[in-house]
């Protein structure tokens, strides 16, 4: 079972924009395409800020003489931060949007998540509905 942290809007509900599940733990996608996963995410300053990492970071590597073993650790941690980091940020944007993280849910997927937050609160269903 997956945990995911439950983000209302309180403006009103639109079960499209007002209402976000976000998974805990480790973000794989976050993890392999990490500067792609924060741009498809719209998280701009965090894609441009592992953009500027990965860039300075094989500059100055190369700049050094470190060998091509090195320069793939050196992505790989910065892979690894963009996976443990990744979901915190997708959650900080959301607080920025006017969110709030209402609840902590768990499921064998996203929709078994959320609809065990909508069976615990069945008053967010009727707001979703309308």
């Amino acid at each position: 079972m997956r945990l995911y942290t439950v983000h209302l809007r309180r403006q009103g509900l639109d079960s499209d924009r007002d209402l976000a599940l976000v998974k805990e733990g480790f973000a794989w996608p976050a993890f392999f395409f990490t500067v792609l996963w924060a741009f498809t995410r719209r998280l701009w300053v965090a894609g441009c800020a592992l953009l500027a990492v990965e860039l300075a970071a094989g500059f100055g590597l190369t700049t050094i003489g470190a060998d091509s073993v090195t320069q793939a650790v050196a992505s790989f941690a910065i892979a690894a931060l963009a996976g443990f980091f990744g979901n915190d940020w997708v959650r900080a944007k959301l607080a920025r949007q006017g969110f709030v993280e209402t609840a902590v849910v768990t499921g064998n997927g996203e929709d078994v998540a959320l609809q065990r937050f909508l069976d615990v609160r069945p008053t967010v269903a009727e707001g979703l509905l309308t």
